[in-house]
């Protein structure tokens, strides 16, 4: 019981470490500044090509982030967790992804469409406990359609030939959709950017994950390993804007603060 235990909080890190890749890239979608920072070069627009992370599809209010208020009653351990995951991102996630770079891009777009399909549950029944019927319709269509045209959804064959986008839904979006407000920041270590429902959020998709199932099998080597080559092929997509943000702002963490609460806030609003 105690192995499996540890087991499930091993898996819970590992998806929340995908959760911190996909910030790095999400929180550029802003280009407000905060008042100790300049303006920056980097662009809703730069954020939203900034393939596999978002583009318009994923957030249709990239350009139309508006300024809220964020309570980080816990800034000073925040900041030092921020620190470290910043070490992590430089020291072993984006080495990883510069090798990966070497790889055609088109090869490395397929992968990030083949963990995207899989992850068509946690999309869809998020949809559905926000009663958006047709959302996960489309979720379940979208999955059988990339998995079978798609080539076991190596391809995105159900948005570039029937124009069925994907709907990203989490359980921390199905909470804030029925009344549950954000609660302070966080960054976790490894999670990243994060609040307290958000955070809660994340224990029912791991368990909804498909990649859960291989931990039931005790496989947990393989499901690292699957978890670890989705993060780093996303990175090894990136144009480096967590970079961009790091040289341009003069605090980086204000801003991606900032911009993940608003980003948030809007993704529940929709």
């Amino acid at each position: 019981m105690i192995v499996k235990s540890i087991h499930w909080l091993i898996a819970i890190l590992l998806i929340a470490c995908l959760e911190t890749v996909s910030v790095v890239a999400a929180e550029t979608s802003i280009v407000q500044a905060t008042d100790s920072a300049k303006q920056p070069t980097v662009t809703p627009s730069d954020a939203a090509e900034a393939e596999p992370f978002i583009d318009e599809e994923d957030d249709p209010f990239f350009d139309e982030y508006e300024d809220i208020d964020v309570h980080d009653p816990f800034e000073g351990f925040n900041r030092g967790v921020f620190w470290f995951n910043d070490k992590l991102y430089f020291y072993f996630l984006k080495p990883i992804a510069k090798v990966l770079r070497f790889l055609p891009e088109t090869g490395r777009i397929g992968i990030k469409n083949f963990f995207s399909n899989l992850a068509m549950p946690v999309r869809a029944s998020n949809a559905l406990l926000q009663l958006k019927f047709e959302d996960a319709g489309i979720e379940i269509v979208r999955f059988i359609v990339n998995s079978t045209l798609g080539i076991g959804g190596l391809g995105d064959y159900a948005k570039h030939h029937f124009g069925l986008q994907k709907k990203n839904e989490d359980f921390g979006q199905t909470l804030g959709h029925w009344g549950v407000g954000p609660g302070p920041f966080l960054v976790l270590p490894v999670l990243g950017s994060s609040n307290i429902r958000d955070g809660i959020g994340l224990i029912p998709d791991a368990y909804i994950s498909p990649t859960r199932w291989l931990l039931s099998d005790g496989d947990l080597a393989i499901a690292a390993g699957l978890w670890t080559l989705e993060a780093t092929n996303k990175l090894s997509l990136d144009k480096d804007t967590y970079e961009a943000i790091k040289k341009e702002q003069l605090d980086p963490y204000a801003f991606m603060r900032d911009a993940f609460m608003q980003r948030r806030a809007k993704l529940v609003a929709k």
